[in-house]
């Protein structure tokens, strides 16, 4: 029996991929969650192998409710337990368009595909971490729940995750289980390669306090400090990881107004 659990959803590449990564080195065993790409987390099972550490890949569409149910299922099933879970699946890409012309039937889609695969592994996870006594869950968010523009269907399921994600947090404490949210702004990964051309990057950089735009390591590592027994005060919050991006917005504000 393995000693602490993590089950990571989207752990197949980028963002996730660097949360399974970053888990591991802090000595979980990592449920290696992916959707369709077998080869991709297995890739991510022997880059974690190859440094020491533990984990294994484990199908399942995690925005339905039968295979999220059986994916905890068996890994308790096998491990007698799960101590952190990190919903970082990418479920639903969201819709660019105005407001004025989105369909209603992407707009939903894009916030009950983003609120699926939090509750429903969450709503089976609970249990567990009851049981234990102590658990650590995680949900991978963005700072778009606060902008306006062409990302309304995606501003919108960000924030009602942020806000579930509160609720859980209300309702787990009780049990030692903590709950935050981790608010990203611009990470660079393969799936934003195409919106974050070599320009688009540059104008991040140069709006951020580190002149950078985030790597998926960076998630990896606040996502494992976060999962360390060290936090156990922190809970109900809604994190933002965006390299400084709002406090020199705020700052460049505050020198315009004066």
């Amino acid at each position: 029996m393995t000693s602490t659990v993590a089950l990571v959803s989207g752990a197949s590449r980028g963002i996730g991929a660097a949360i399974a990564a970053g888990l591991a080195r802090r000595g979980h065993h990592v449920i290696v969650n992916y959707h369709r790409n077998a080869d991709a987390a297995e890739q991510v099972v022997a880059g974690i192998e190859a440094v020491g550490g533990t984990a294994q890949a484990e199908q399942a569409d995690v925005c339905d409710h039968t295979q999220a149910t059986a994916l905890v299922d068996r890994v308790r099933a096998e491990h007698g337990r799960v101590d952190v879970l990190v919903c970082s699946a990418n479920t639903v890409p969201p819709p660019f368009e105005p407001l004025a012309s989105l369909p209603w039937e992407a707009f939903v889609h894009k916030v009950v595909g983003e609120l699926a695969g939090s509750y429903h592994l969450t709503q089976r996870v609970l249990p567990i971490m009851r049981d234990q006594r102590a658990g650590r869950i995680i949900y991978i968010s963005s700072t778009v729940a606060n902008t306006v523009g062409m990302l309304a269907a995606h501003s919108t399921a960000k924030a009602a995750l942020n806000t579930f994600s509160r609720h859980v947090a209300a309702d787990a404490g009780q049990y030692g289980v903590t709950v935050n949210t981790l608010a990203l702004g611009a990470v660079n990964t393969d799936a934003t390669a195409d919106v974050f051309t070599g320009d688009v990057r540059a104008s991040i950089a140069q709006r951020s306090v580190h002149g950078r735009v985030l790597e998926p390591e960076d998630v990896g590592a606040a996502v494992a400090l976060l999962a360390d027994g060290g936090f156990g005060s922190i809970t109900g919050q809604v994190i933002s990881l965006d390299a400084g991006f709002d406090v020199l917005k705020q700052q460049l504000a505050g020198l315009t107004s004066t």
